[in-house]
């Protein structure tokens, strides 16, 4: 379990830094899937290795709702 948390705590800055690229400039003129949706495809492929791209999303919206969640607790 821990591999994982220590994959995923690894895999999520690698997977959301750019390169300095914009978010177009890798994607075809016509493309309209966001990166997100793009990032989902590649997660449910059979692509060796795939599976990590699903499972640090999982853990980048589990960090994300809880962050959601301490910022929305009143004092």
């Amino acid at each position: 379990m821990k591999r994982y948390l220590l994959l995923g705590l690894l895999l999520v800055p690698a997977i959301s830094c750019g390169g300095g690229q914009t978010r177009t400039s890798g994607a075809a003129g016509g493309d309209t899937l966001s990166e997100r949706q793009r990032d989902s495809m590649l997660a449910k492929s059979r692509i060796p290795g795939a599976s990590g791209v699903g499972k640090a999303m999982r853990v980048a919206d589990s960090t994300s709702a809880g962050i959601r969640a301490t910022d929305s607790v009143s004092p």
